[in-house]
């Protein structure tokens, strides 16, 4: 590839990053009033306290303060976080999807991330035990079942109906994968999706729930994004949810669901913090997993604390209610605007087909680039996603991912963008964007027409 030069615009827009603040998302204020009493309990006894925070501030950090062994923030806890503060995760989960959580099935771990190696360290025992995972995956999941000597055993979302997720197909890779001699011990449901984007139907979600029921198979829910949904015919409902609505209880299937600090309208993703709740599972288990956890001593008590705000935030009466929920809503609406914007961006370019964005804070849009443009890609030793990546951020300053890092369906072309960046430096972007789009495509047209994808 050429050297790049980037002294001919001011500065990249970064639409690679799951990384809100650092891309400008503003933190939201009684989460950092919270952890700031917490990280300075001396000032919960000033009078200087009452005019810089807000009393139901003042009256939670006090209150965490004081369950807190040593009531100071900077000593180990348990293994599994502080009990109020796994209780207050169950109440706010008892409280979204209107059936009973327990602080016993509540582990507070270092983000999303940590559960999710945690729990492959669990589940996986040698290269025979296979996890099935959706594709394009999030390379969390790849990465951990070969760091933990499992097999991932890959099912793949269609593209062609919303990138939705189709029972027959995860069945077929399910009967293989045993054909093949292993035993698949788990199914990881990404829901909003990352990288793709969509939102699964509450039926989409019982055939799941359903499906591993019958097959003996552990649910392994990645919930992170479940207050970003921008469509109005979908809503998130966790999968411990729908199993529940379905008459299913902890008897009758194993789940465990993930959730963090990073995303969402909080987007606090440098705190790591997050919990997973682990039911259908028997004592013993939780008793392994609970050694697994102790072996990192404890999660980091910001990240404890921030997880209990996301799931118990201010409510209807307390002084800071209002204040959030425009903080929340502001977010929230831009990220749908931002969402809109670009996806009818993308959409309107010549050869590029581009899902609904319904959730979560990326797309996964594809290319059909000119058979030229794939040669000389294959010219330079690179495919032709990292081809049109490098040469958009050359001549833009606008840096998106190559589908490849995504395990993209062999044959196809995608770029995963996020909609992280603020709304201005999005408008400012999009005429880049179109004019470098335009631009490429007439340099590799030749006389051919373009590819649909590699597999003709």
């Amino acid at each position: 590839m050429k050297t790049r030069i980037l002294s001919h615009f001011q500065r990249v827009i970064h639409c690679n990053l799951g990384n809100p603040q650092v891309l400008g998302q503003r933190p939201i204020t009684f989460f950092r009033e919270v952890l700031s009493l917490c990280d300075n309990p001396d000032l919960l006894n000033k009078d200087e306290a009452r005019a810089l925070f807000s009393p139901c501030a003042i009256r939670r950090a006090r209150r965490i303060i004081n369950s807190i062994p040593g009531k100071d923030s900077g000593g180990y806890t348990s293994s599994r976080g502080i009990k109020s503060l796994r209780q207050a995760v169950a109440d706010g989960i008892s409280a979204r999807d209107g059936y009973p959580s327990k602080p016993d099935d509540i582990f507070l771990t270092g983000g999303a991330s940590a559960a999710v190696n945690m729990m492959m360290q669990i589940l996986i025992r040698s290269h025979e035990d296979g996890i099935l995972c959706p594709l394009p995956d999030y390379p969390l999941y790849s990465a951990c079942i070969i760091l933990h000597g499992g097999t991932m055993v890959p099912y793949n979302l269609t593209e062609d109906r919303g990138w939705g997720l189709e029972i027959f197909e995860v069945k077929r890779c399910l009967e293989e994968a045993r054909s093949a001699g292993l035993t698949v011990r788990a199914m990881v449901v990404i829901n909003p999706g990352n990288p793709t984007g969509q939102v699964l139907s509450i039926t989409n979600q019982e055939e799941i729930v359903e499906f591993c029921r019958k097959e003996g198979l552990v649910i392994l829910a990645d919930e992170v994004y479940q207050d970003n949904v921008y469509v109005e015919n979908k809503k998130f409902h966790s999968f411990k949810k729908v199993a529940r609505s379905l008459g299913y209880d902890e008897m009758d299937l194993s789940l465990v669901s993930f959730h963090s600090v990073s995303m969402g309208f909080y987007g606090e993703s440098g705190r790591r913090g997050g919990y997973m709740e682990i039911t259908g599972f028997g004592d013993d288990v939780k008793g392994q997993i609970y050694k697994v956890a102790s072996v990192t001593i404890c999660p980091n008590i910001a990240g404890q604390i921030l997880i209990s705000l996301v799931m118990d935030p201010p409510k209807l009466g307390d002084e800071s209610f209002e204040t959030f929920e425009a903080e929340k809503e502001k977010i929230h609406s831009s990220f749908w605007k931002r969402a809109k914007t670009l996806e009818k961006a993308f959409s309107s370019l010549e050869g590029v087909s581009c899902n609904k964005i319904e959730g979560a804070l990326y797309f996964f849009p594809r290319l059909h680039l000119p058979s030229l443009a794939i040669k000389t890609a294959e010219s330079e030793g690179v495919s032709p996603d990292v081809f049109y990546t490098h040469r958009l951020l050359d001549a833009t300053g606008i840096a998106v991912v190559p589908g490849s890092g995504f395990h993209q369906a062999s044959g196809t072309i995608h770029i995963r963008c996020t909609i992280l960046p603020d709304e201005d430096k999005i408008a400012a972007m999009i005429p880049r964007l179109k004019a470098f789009h335009e631009s490429f495509m007439n340099e590799f047209r030749g006389s051919e027409p373009y590819m649909n994808d590699l597999r003709r």
